[in-house]
């Protein structure tokens, strides 16, 4: 097995998911899909999996959605993709073209170019399209959005909150009429996010309250070492102990698969044997690393991002609180240490901060109620990037 860091992993070569990927196909008998995790955590490599070892009774459809910035070009790649699909069953998309042609589409190597003038006409088109989907279409229909969370955000910056709003809305609505199609969300950035900023809008809606949320989380330590083995085999890299270097990737990197990829690929850049020291050396330059290959500084400049005026002062300071602290501290610690960084009084607006935070990854809350940042490395990163030792 090579490494890839940051490509498209081939199906057959996923390590440590198939009991995640049979609960989701659990979780799809009976509703839509939800799927978060942390960035670089292999949400597209399981999502991947799942369209590859689909049975027969299933039609999935996979779209990576990061480029689009309007509902009409959400539109056009559906159209795009359910026309592919009929055109196999020698069907056409009936009420989809009948309605485009009425609008003035025109036909291009066999597909059908939106006009313009149907961005005001996009939620009827998508309802026909998937309508056609289904009327020529006995299986369980799967429709897997990658990025979807990033694509509302773009259309929000592109075509105002409502727009999103529009989105949300009539994709429930479509899920409602056809309860034989399934939706599964994706993306590198949560949701929550989006949502959060549409609700400062006046949104109101709970667009996802009838699909079932799942977390993808690290690998397991034993098939994050297992992943780690294979990579340093297939790679010829020789070590003085195998297993040992295998452990510490495993466990410095938190399981993450897409930093064992980038750690064995810099082992072999380096030549020579690999050892635990090296492992230690190469995680140590990656993560001062000014080239930011491992794209680490993405922790920190998505606050100012997703996070409003108000919730930077008090998120920033809380990670950085807890950067630096060698135990997980209560609620009741971290706040007070808040206060002596940002002048306030709102325990209310530390406790919504935290808890996106949570949502975010960052922090994880033990079982007695502590806190700490929920991985490690990243942890470490924080505080090598915030100048906190």
């Amino acid at each position: 097995m090579r490494t890839n860091p940051g490509g498209q992993i081939d199906p057959t070569e996923i390590i440590g998911r198939d009991k995640l990927v049979s609960h989701l196909w659990d979780v799809l008998l009976r509703q839509s899909l939800v799927l978060t995790a942390e960035r670089r955590m292999g949400k597209t490599s399981v999502v991947l999996k799942m369209r590859a070892e689909a049975t027969s009774d299933k039609l999935a459809i996979y779209r990576d959605l990061e480029r689009v910035h309007t509902p009409l070009e959400f539109t056009q790649l559906v159209y795009d993709d359910v026309s592919s699909y009929l055109s196999l069953l020698n069907r056409t998309a009936r009420r989809a073209q009948q309605f485009v042609a009425q609008l003035g589409g025109t036909e291009v190597k066999g597909f059908i170019k939106l006009p313009e003038m149907a961005a005001t006409h996009w939620k009827t088109l998508l309802t026909r399209i998937l309508e056609d989907l289904v009327e020529h279409q006995e299986r369980t229909v799967i429709l897997f959005w990658d990025e979807l969370p990033l694509m509302l955000y773009n259309i929000k910056r592109r075509a105002g909150e409502d727009a999103a709003m529009e989105v949300l809305d009539t994709l429930r609505s479509v899920r409602q009429m056809h309860p034989q199609i399934r939706m599964v969300f994706t993306g590198s950035i949560g949701l929550h996010n989006v949502l959060s900023v549409l609700r400062s809008a006046g949104y109101a809606n709970a667009p996802t309250n009838d699909m079932y949320t799942e977390d993808v989380p690290p690998l397991t330590m034993e098939h994050a070492r297992e992943l780690a083995v294979r990579l340093l085999k297939g790679e010829s890299i020789q070590t003085d102990n195998l297993m040992a270097c295998a452990e510490r990737i495993a466990e410095s990197v938190d399981g993450i698969p897409y930093f064992i990829h980038h750690v064995v690929d810099q082992l072999k850049q380096r030549g020579g044997r690999a050892s635990v020291e090296t492992v230690d050396a190469v995680i140590r330059s990656s993560i001062s690393d000014q080239q930011d290959r491992w794209h680490l500084r993405y922790y920190r400049e998505r606050i100012d991002i997703y996070y409003s005026d108000e919730e930077r002062p008090f998120a920033l300071n809380m990670l950085d609180i807890l950067s630096v602290a060698d135990e997980p501290v209560t609620f009741n610690d971290l706040f007070n240490q808040l206060k002596s960084r940002v002048v306030t009084e709102d325990r209310e607006q530390a406790l919504r901060v935290l808890s996106l935070l949570q949502r975010d990854h960052y922090v994880a809350q033990h079982e007695d109620g502590t806190l700490n940042f929920r991985f490690p490395l990243i942890k470490r990163c924080w505080r090598v990037h915030r100048g906190l030792g």
